[in-house]
This record gives C-alpha cells, sequence and structure tokens, in this order.
C-alpha cells in the first residue's frame, strides 16, 4: 500500500491552531503517539508546545483512573506559547481516559472514543454505572464512535504469526492514522521512524505500518467525520529547526558548553524522574567526548562530578528535588572549594517523593539557601524547552568563569514539552575558554616560589583552577575552612569573616554580565506588572497578549537569573502600583523579591502538579488590575 499523503485528501477547512489530547491507558502509547503527530506538525512548519502527563507508576492497574496517561499538544499558524487551556479533541482509548479528562474537554468540542474497550467490566472499574456512550450525559460534544480495536485486529487480519494481544497493541497507530487524515499530516516521518525501530523485527513492522494505513483509510472513507482540517505553518526566522524537549535541548547545552570550554563533560547522575533522559542523552554523545557514570545513589553522583571538576572537566549532575536535598553537603564543599560544578534540577512536586510525574517550582529556596553555613551560588532557570540549550550554556559560562557552583532549576512540564528549536551556528556561541594554573603565583614568607589557591582575579574573584598532578601546584583541599590566598587550614573568626563574603561577593558580582531586566509594556504605563521565573513564561505571556487585546494595559518582566538576580530588578519594580508573580510553588519569589526590594509583590500560587492555565491567569491579572491597591497592606 502506497504511503498517503495531504495531496489526496479532500478540501478541507483551514484552521489557526488545534490543540488535541490523546490519552489512555499506561500501556497504548499515548505517549509515543503524541510525539509522532508532534514530529509530523514540526515538519510542517506549525508552532507547537506540547504537555505530555503520565503516572508515576511504572504500571498502574490497567483501565484505572491512576493509571491514564496523556499527551496534549497545541499546533498553530502562529507563535505559540502553551500547550493550550483545553482540548479541542481528546482520544480517549478507554472509560478511564475519558472519565479522567472530560472535565478539561469544553462543550461542542470533539471526542474519539473506542468503544470496544467499553465493556461492563472497564466501566466498573472507573464507576461507571452505566455507559456514558448511552446514557445521553456526552451530548453536549461532538462524540465519535469508532471501534478502534476491533478495526485495528482487523486490518492486521493477515498477519497470521502475532497473537490478538500483538495486534491490539497497534491500535494507537491506527488511531494516529486517523488524526493524521483529520489534520492533514503527511506520514512519511513515522513511517521512517517505525522502520528504523522495528525493523529487525519485520511482523512488528508491518502491523504498525498496515494500523497506521487503516486508520488512514478509515478516516478517508468513513461518513463517521464529515470534515476534515489543515492547519498551515507559522512565520519563523530562517535556520534549520527540529523539534526538542527541554531534558533534550538542556543535554545539548552542557555539551555545547563544554566544547566552547574546551573541557570534558563528565555526568555523575543516579536515574530519578523527570531528570532521567538528561542521562540518557549523554550517555548517547560519548563520540564527542563525554563521560557519563550512573551512580549508586544521589550522593555519589555529586561526588563524580566534583571529583571530575577537581581533575580539571566540566563536572555535572542531574537530579529533581529529593536528590537535590542529599546533595546539600557535597554542593556545599564546591562553594567552599571554589570549583565549576553544574547541578540541574528538574522538579517535581514534593514533599519527599511526593508528585513524581508532576510539574512544580518549589525548589526556589533549596536551591538558594539549602545548604549549611553561609553558601551562595548562582541559579539560572530556563523559560521554555529551547530555552534549556541557551540557560545551561548560561551555566557552563558562569560556573567555569567565576569558579563556583551552579544551579540550573527547570521542571517537569520544560523538561517533557517540546518545541521547535532553530538550531544555532557554532561559531555563534561564546567562547568560553578556561586558563588552567601552570606555575606557581606567589612566594613564602622566605622568598620561595609557591602556590596560592586563593589569590583571586580582581575582576571575576575567581581562584585558580589548577588541575592535581601539575609540578609545584600542590595545595589542600576539604571542607574545613581555607585561610585567604594561602589556602592553609584556618580557624581565625575574621579570616572566615572574609572567606564567606568574598565567595558572596563572587557571586553578587556576576550580576555585572547579565543583561538588565527588561519589562515589556507595549503602552508604557502599564498599572500592573506580572513578573515571573522559568516555565511560567509562557502562561504569563499568553495571559498578558489576550487581556492587550481587551484593552487592559498589563505589563511582563521575566527572570532567568535568580541569583544574582539582573540588573535594575528595583527600578523596573518600583515603577509600577502593582506587581503580581505567579509561581508553581507556595509563594517562594514573592517572598524573596519583597524581602530585597520592599515592595508591595503579590503572590499567585499554585501548587496542582501542572503548569498554570492561560484562561486562570486571565482571571487572576484581571482581579489584581480591578483591585484597591491600598487593599490589604
Amino acid at each position: 500500500m502506497s504511503s498517503p499523503s495531504a495531496a489526496e485528501t479532500p478540501v478541507r477547512t483551514r484552521l489557526s491552531r488545534v490543540v488535541i489530547r490523546f490519552a489512555g491507558d499506561s500501556g497504548d502509547g499515548m505517549q509515543l503517539t503524541g510525539d509522532r503527530f508532534t514530529a509530523e506538525s514540526a515538519g510542517l512548519g506549525n508552532d507547537l508546545a506540547t504537555l505530555p502527563n503520565f503516572p508515576a507508576e511504572i504500571r498502574a492497574p490497567q483501565g484505572t483512573l491512576p493509571g491514564v496517561s496523556s499527551f496534549q499538544l497545541h499546533f498553530a499558524d502562529h507563535d505559540v506559547l502553551t500547550p493550550g487551556d483545553a482540548p479541542d479533541v481528546l482520544v480517549a482509548m478507554n472509560p478511564a481516559a475519558l472519565k479522567a479528562n472530560l472535565a478539561d474537554v469544553p462543550r461542542g468540542a470533539s471526542i474519539i472514543v473506542d468503544t470496544d474497550e467499553f465493556s461492563k467490566r472497564n466501566l466498573a472499574k472507573v464507576g461507571y454505572a452505566a455507559s456514558p456512550l448511552d446514557d445521553g450525559s456526552l451530548d453536549s460534544w461532538a462524540v465519535h464512535q469508532v471501534p478502534l480495536t476491533s478495526l485495528t485486529i482487523e486490518a492486521l487480519a493477515d498477519f497470521a504469526t502475532l497473537t490478538r494481544k500483538d495486534k491490539e497493541r497497534a491500535k494507537n497507530m491506527f488511531a494516529l492514522g486517523l488524526l493524521s487524515w483529520m489534520y492533514s499530516r503527511p506520514t512519511t516521518s513515522t513511517r521512517a521512524f517505525l522502520t528504523s525501530k522495528f525493523g529487525a523485527k519485520p511482523d512488528i513492522l508491518g502491523a504498525n505500518l498496515a494500523a497506521l494505513d487503516a486508520g488512514w483509510n478509515y478516516g478517508e472513507t468513513t461518513e463517521s467525520f464529515a470534515s476534515a482540517f489543515e492547519v498551515g505553518p507559522a512565520p519563523m526566522a530562517a535556520g534549520t529547526y527540529r523539534n526538542v524537549t527541554g531534558n533534550t535541548a538542556l543535554a545539548y547545552g552542557l555539551v555545547a558548553g563544554a566544547h566552547r570550554a574546551r573541557l570534558r563533560l563528565v555526568l555523575g547522575s543516579y536515574p530519578i524522574t523527570p531528570a532521567s533522559d538528561i542521562l540518557h542523552t549523554l550517555s548517547g554523545l560519548k563520540r564527542f567526548g563525554i563521560m557519563t557514570m550512573q551512580a549508586e545513589d544521589e550522593i555519589a553522583g555529586v561526588g563524580i562530578a566534583l571529583g571530575a571538576s577537581f581533575g580539571g572537566a566540566l563536572g555535572v549532575t542531574s537530579t529533581s528535588g529529593p536528590g537535590l536535598a542529599l546533595k546539600a553537603e557535597t554542593i556545599g564543599l564546591a562553594v567552599s572549594l571554589e570549583l565549576p560544578l553544574i547541578i540541574v534540577d528538574v522538579q517535581r512536586g514534593g514533599p519527599s517523593t511526593g508528585l513524581p510525574t508532576k510539574t512544580e517550582q518549589a525548589d526556589l529556596l533549596q536551591a538558594m539557601y539549602g545548604r549549611n553555613g553561609e553558601a551562595p551560588l548562582p541559579v539560572v532557570a530556563p523559560r521554555s524547552p529551547a530555552d534549556c540549550f541557551d540557560s545551561a550554556l548560561e551555566a557552563v559560562r558562569i560556573a567555569t568563569t567565576y569558579r563556583t557552583p551552579v544551579v540550573l532549576l527547570s521542571d517537569g512540564y520544560l523538561a517533557n514539552g517540546s518545541e521547535p528549536w532553530r538550531l544555532p551556528e557554532i561559531a555563534t556561541l561564546p567562547d568560553l575558554s578556561v586558563e588552567f594554573a601552570h606555575e606557581r603565583n606567589g612566594t613564602d614568607a622566605k622568598g620561595a616560589p609557591v602556590f596560592h589557591p586563593y589569590l583571586r582575579d580582581p575582576e571575576t574573584l575567581a581562584r585558580p583552577w589548577a588541575i592535581p598532578g601539575t609540578p609545584g601546584l600542590e595545595h589542600r583541599i576539604g571542607g574545613i575552612e581555607k585561610a585567604d590566598i594561602t589556602g592553609a587550614i584556618n580557624y581565625e573568626p575574621d579570616n572566615h569573616e572574609r572567606m564567606t563574603q568574598l565567595r558572596q561577593r563572587k557571586v553578587d558580582g556576576i550580576a555585572a554580565t547579565i543583561p538588565p531586566l527588561a519589562a515589556d509594556d507595549p503602552t508604557g504605563d502599564a498599572d500592573l506588572l506580572v513578573l515571573g521565573w522559568g516555565s511560567t513564561y509562557g502562561p504569563i505571556s499568553a495571559a498578558a497578549r489576550e487581556l492587550r487585546t481587551q484593552g487592559r494595559k498589563v505589563a511582563t518582566a521575566h527572570l532567568g537569573h535568580l541569583n544574582p538576580l539582573p540588573p535594575e530588578t528595583g527600578e523596573v519594580l518600583r515603577r509600577y502600583r502593582r506587581i503580581l508573580i505567579p509561581e508553581m510553588n507556595g509563594g517562594q519569589l514573592a517572598l524573596l523579591i519583597r524581602a530585597a526590594y520592599l515592595v508591595d509583590a503579590r503572590s499567585y500560587a499554585r501548587v496542582r502538579g501542572l503548569p498554570f492555565t492561560t484562561a486562570e491567569l486571565v482571571e487572576a491579572m484581571t482581579a489584581a488590575l480591578d483591585a484597591d491597591p491600598q487593599e490589604g497592606r
């Protein structure tokens, strides 16, 4: 059978944007289906954003609400900032998927259900006394009842070597083919992907391709779908693009940073959701001089990374909130030793094990202060999946230039979400070359040449980076306080205070190399400033865009550096009577901003394990605009 193409389809209705959510059991392949639909959309030039959402359990009970896995995709012919508030189309592979997601689907939207899965047993698992397909409860939606499972099995009748269960596994490809037909997505790259994945298993490959074609042909021939649609490409700057998740972009940024610094990258990491893909990605890049070590625990992971930095490599460790807590003592050691170290924290819901597969921004205060003693370090945070690349590059710059550990705060929403990313030209990336110490830099009391490990660069306050084994550069390491300049063990009060202040001044000095904070204030006279950090960028920007179309005056500003804060932050904040800070925690940035600048910053805090929707931020911003500015003072 020839590969279907958009050219063979009838005239279609043009849409500017669509939000689709694929939902099913955790074994139904919803993440793969969404990923392939995303790749096809990116190939057509759509701008897009995605929101994978999956259970924490490796294999939750089949057909139950805790086992529902979903993948939401927002694709459009214009700039996309979020994965969408609500799906225009829900593909529900079983009753659990329908029940778990129905509240998010607006009335009048389309729902495609696999009727084969609406058995009495499956309905009972999720508390349905009667099938919602028959009792009229879905009359407010455009419901398309499709026997996906039986149609897939019928399409694979010629594959005699496959069991019925094997054939059922291909129903996600049938669904993908159907949706690809509905929205004019070619299946070329999916066919190539399947060929690469299952090339060594001809029957499995053939079954998946046949199911994909059967889904497409079903959409082409059935009368169940009266119309089909197309979404044109979005205007984008010229260049080479690829679809990228935040974790992948972050891994590539670390590799690019190490390359531009002329350093070998060594990752010491313990697998933890949602950061594990960074380890997976970097482990496949050994050809670029990348070394990865899967440690037995979180403490060993950061120990490996710090040891690598001591040895002259770029040490990196990746983790999530629980692991960051375990790494605290070694991170404090890196602060004391003043060595480069990058700690990637892909935040998730807490406390403790919390919500392993859900997103949150609640590690900010831990990153800032979660170590014993005065142990300051820089903190940076990406704003989008593609920005994870630039943030990783920035973390490398700061760590190597200032000889300091750096915390890079991503989160589960960015890590697993994806968007188009324009590949940068290598020559345009900053030169991060590092100069190692090669000779003694001082004299002792007798005038003999010696090495002073804490004789600092006058501009950056960075100490020399001396590789072990370099003749004449022997020096002490360890967590006991060092004497200024000489690095000898020292317990004197004045020395400890001086070293503490020097470490703080070094971090503070990084601000001089950060672009000043700027507000996006189109009219120049907005009354409300909405300040965000990290992954709140998209929802805040989308909500501000919507309010501006209503004639409301809203300014926005976004922080990519949390410590130190960018220059002119205080000046920007003081220009506005009202300041609103939305964040996925209990109000941690608001606490820091109020303390640092004594401004009346109001917190809009949510900890639901989900990113903000545009609608809820529009509501929060509207309430802030309409409130009495003196209220609550």
